[in-house]
């Protein structure tokens, strides 16, 4: 339940109407626990930073992911995205890494690719301690880009089209 390897960990919520935070207590250490275990996995050759991640569906069904390096390296997945396509419908996620006591956060493609899904749904960081904190994507990526923005109108003439 704890965490034992002094790893830490990221919980991220895709379910828009979370339950207060004492309620969350039941799903966020299993997942640590699951993301733990999908970071063994991780093939990461060149960072030799193994990350594992771990999402719950509204369904129960957990699907988990892990880091996966390339040498060609911007074809590299990370591990929340690997386990967010796995299980695109929703629910929690967790992310372990192998930082000592202070916490992770996911990376600037990860947080634009969470983004996706909306920017006020819940990020938990974790220590290895079990003590976490709660952010939203709108405090880890401020003034993003969205799908909703593709849909504002749009001022376009001739001096300033292509």
């Amino acid at each position: 339940s704890t965490l034992y390897f002094h790893l830490l960990s990221l919980i991220f919520s895709l379910n828009r109407h979370l339950q207060r935070k004492e309620e969350n207590e039941d799903w966020i250490k299993p997942l640590i626990h699951q993301s733990q275990g999908a970071k063994e996995f991780a093939y990461c050759p060149y960072s030799k930073f193994r990350v594992g991640a771990a999402l719950l569906a509204h369904d129960g069904t957990v699907f988990t992911g892990c880091n996966v390096e390339n040498a060609s390296y911007n074809l590299g997945l990370c591990a929340e995205r690997t386990a967010i396509a796995k299980a695109v419908s929703g629910g929690y996620l967790a992310i372990a890494s192998d930082l000592e006591d202070q916490f992770i956060s996911p990376c600037g493609g990860c947080r634009q690719f969470m983004r996706e899904f909306g920017d006020h749904w819940s990020v938990y960081l974790s220590k290895p301690d079990g003590s976490y904190k709660e952010m939203t994507i709108e405090d880890l990526l401020p003034v993003s880009f969205g799908p909703e923005d593709l849909k504002k109108k749009r001022f376009i003439n001739v001096e300033n089209a292509f």
